[in-house]
């Protein structure tokens, strides 16, 4: 390991995580003293578990029993290797670099969180080359997804956005997700009985990838973004006869499922699919297109 490197990774490491976080989309909820409190951006939660301690420059996960300092996150964070992330961070100068006369203060409003500048065609390379790297085909992420140019704080970034059912919007880029407010649901009407359900809308478009060659298996969708919102599915998922759950596999995707199960209500769990992967898109990723047998899918 050379000079430079290690150099690059002592300041990764002295980046004030507080800032990082800012800087990816996440601000606290509560602050008491030198402890930032977040909804952890590792999984769904609806209650804050997620701790800064400013002074020490640290993180730790409640929820997951889990910390260390901000490499650490940014590996689970981005599901990559430190010299993923270390590229990353030679690509993106805001991570190697802050602004120390900035504002400390948070506004911590949700309607100031992002702020939408621009929704236009999907054009630019860095976005084309992630939708390629997630095995996303174009032509189904130009359809349902718009590339979004948003502001938080004094910084502008761009990614690709899909609109909620309230016209706000969720947004993804190789760095970070973020979402504008109001949080909701994402629906998707074909006028059919059944109804396939996912967490994030880079799982349908998963979905929507490894079906395009079978249009005449058509559903209706519902992208819950993030499960504190399957409630607010229920009526739309019940109003249909089958309800087909493509949710994660982890703890959150788990415990929803279970939960819908026990309804009776006509609800199919459809994760054997992808039961080794942690997701459909990361199943995706590894096969590339579907597999001869793909009968679970035909549903």
């Amino acid at each position: 390991m050379d000079y430079e490197f290690k150099e690059k990774i002592r300041k990764l490491k002295e980046r004030d995580l507080v800032d990082y976080l800012e800087s990816i989309g996440y601000k606290p909820t509560r602050i008491r003293g030198n402890d930032y409190w977040y909804l952890s951006p590792l999984r769904d939660e609806n209650s804050a578990s997620f701790k800064v301690d400013r002074k020490n420059n640290c993180w730790f996960d409640h929820g997951m029993h889990i910390g260390g300092n901000l490499i650490d996150f940014a590996i689970r964070f981005h599901k990559c290797t430190v010299g993923e992330f270390m590229k990353m961070a030679n690509e993106n100068y805001f991570l190697f670099h802050q602004d120390t006369a900035r504002e400390k203060k948070i506004v911590e409003t949700p309607e100031n969180k992002v702020e939408i500048i621009t929704d236009r065609f999907i054009t630019r390379y860095p976005l084309l080359k992630y939708l390629n790297e997630r095995r996303i085909d174009r032509e189904i992420a130009s359809h349902y997804c718009r590339e979004v140019t948003f502001r938080i704080g004094e910084k502008e970034y761009y990614g690709i956005g899909m609109q909620n059912d309230s016209g706000a919007w969720e947004i993804r880029n190789p760095y970070m997700k973020v979402a504008s407010y109001p949080k909701d649901i994402t629906t998707i009407r074909n006028g059919q009985d059944s109804v396939n359900v996912f967490e994030g809308f880079f799982n349908f478009l998963s979905y929507e990838t490894i079906m395009k060659a079978r249009p005449e298996l058509k559903h209706d969708y519902v992208i819950l973004n993030t499960l504190g919102m399957f409630e607010r599915a229920r009526p739309f998922m019940e109003s249909h006869t089958h309800k087909n759950l493509f949710l994660d596999n982890g703890k959150g995707g788990d415990n929803y499922t279970r939960f819908a199960l026990e309804l009776e209500l006509g609800y199919t769990d459809l994760r054997a699919l992808y039961k080794n992967h942690g997701d459909l898109n990361d199943w995706l990723q590894h096969f590339g297109r579907p597999p001869a047998k793909s009968k679970g899918l035909k549903q």
